[in-house]
């Protein structure tokens, strides 16, 4: 059996203030490795860009859901708003059949327990989502025609191995083959 090593007290004080500059000195290290890393052009630019996005979303949200699904509302086909829209896959105890359309609203189904397919919603959600993505590419191209950089990238099939790659590209990517038609005349 293997005995400890006894310590000092003399010896103790100077493991302790040892230990004591270790941490400092890697908690220092820590500190400045993170804020290398958060002080960095590209996780501000992504930052700043996670901020606008957000605010973006809202007022796209708001243009679909105040301004375009309103007048949408109003066809024939649908007698309400089209977030009220939903289908009853199972009725409730208090479900309403005299009238003959059961619940008048989702809330109202839904507080009565029934189960419900709320297809309005989704397609609102839909609506929204084609709606940002159309204003983000509107953004991107304006952008495109006022900078001398490209944020939207075109691609094209390699003549060789059908994959995307860059228009602008030489070679190829994922086969190494030149665009330009060079190997077609080599031997």
């Amino acid at each position: 059996m293997m005995s400890r090593p006894r310590i000092r007290l003399e010896d103790s004080q100077d493991l302790l203030q040892h230990a004591g500059e270790e941490v400092g000195r890697r908690a220092n290290k820590m500190w400045h490795g993170f804020t290398d890393w958060a002080l960095q052009d590209n996780i501000l630019e992504v930052a700043v860009g996670l901020i606008i996005a957000a605010a973006f979303t809202t007022v796209v949200t708001s243009f679909v859901s105040d301004i375009l699904l309103p007048p949408l509302s109003l066809l024939p086909f649908i007698n309400r708003n089209m977030d009220e829209k939903f289908a009853i896959l199972r009725r409730g105890p208090g479900y309403n059949e005299t009238d003959g359309i059961g619940y008048n609203t989702l809330q109202q189904a839904a507080d009565d327990g029934a189960v419900v397919l709320a297809y309005g919603s989704f397609f609102n959600k839909i609506i929204n989502f084609m709606g940002m993505g159309l204003a983000l590419y509107v953004i991107a191209n304006i952008y495109d025609t006022m900078s001398s950089e490209s944020i939207i990238k075109t691609t094209v099939k390699c003549r060789y191995c059908r994959k995307r790659i860059s228009s602008k590209a030489k070679r190829c990517i994922n086969c190494t083959s030149w665009q330009d038609g060079r190997e077609d005349t080599m031997d």
